[in-house]
């Protein structure tokens, strides 16, 4: 199982919200690099990085943050937050980014999310609350149901599924496990839980479901809940 330290930027700065929302913004680093640096003498292999103003832009706003990163470690980087469009996906493989997260656009147009997929390394962003699928910096919540989305894209070239349960993000109340296995199953991909982490426990716990192949670790690593370090030995 992979675990994915996260770095969230808003104006450049590693931050944390409490359910997406954009004014519980928590500054816990200065120096995005420098987080990096350490989640990989930890001994991580991936990083996912959220572009938050991105998301609400709808384009790259902290790339050069990003482009910082991808130089300064040898890390796997996995990047959403405004990605619409080819061109985007192209702009951030220029810069050594190796997984693009789709979350809007895989909500409003699965035919071109999966053609994209043929092409390049595309996660799945389903954001969930009470069930529907949120989009836009999570901004705006759909009719659609979470797994019916996932559901669109089981016979695609999709790489993975990073699925949220938005009332579970930055509150540190544990994993919505029974919510990530459905949707695993549902799209039968490779599926990364994000959201609620609140210690090693979840972790464990993670490990020992077949359908999860990742988790996500943002809040609890910042708040000094969770020792990654040890968590790497144990994934």
């Amino acid at each position: 199982m992979e675990i994915f330290p996260a770095i969230d930027l808003k104006e450049g700065y590693v931050v944390r919200l409490s359910k997406g929302d954009m004014n519980s913004a928590k500054i816990y680093s200065k120096n995005p690099s420098d987080e990096a640096k350490k989640f990989e003498d930890f001994g991580a292999k991936w990083l996912h990085i959220v572009d938050l103003d991105g998301a609400f832009a709808g384009r790259s706003i902290n790339y050069r943050v990003i482009e910082e990163i991808v130089k300064s470690t040898n890390l796997k980087i996995q990047v959403g937050g405004g990605i619409r469009d080819e061109k985007a996906i192209k702009f951030y493989e220029n810069l050594g980014v190796d997984r693009f997260i789709l979350g809007s656009t895989a909500l409003n147009n699965p035919e071109l999310t999966k053609q994209l997929a043929k092409i390049y390394k595309i996660a799945v962003g389903i954001d969930a609350k009470n069930g529907f699928v949120a989009a836009h910096g999570w901004a705006k919540q759909s009719k659609v149901l979470a797994f019916d989305l996932a559901a669109i894209y089981k016979d695609s070239e999709v790489d993975a599924i990073i699925c949220t349960d938005i009332n579970k993000d930055g509150m540190l109340g544990g994993v919505n496990f029974d919510f990530t296995k459905e949707i695993a199953l549902k799209s039968g991909k490779k599926t990364i839980a994000s959201g609620g982490v609140s210690s090693i426990d979840d972790i464990v716990k993670a490990k020992q479901i077949d359908e999860i192949y990742g988790v996500i670790v943002g809040k609890a690593y910042y708040e000094g809940k969770i020792n990654l370090e040890k968590a790497f030995k144990l994934s």
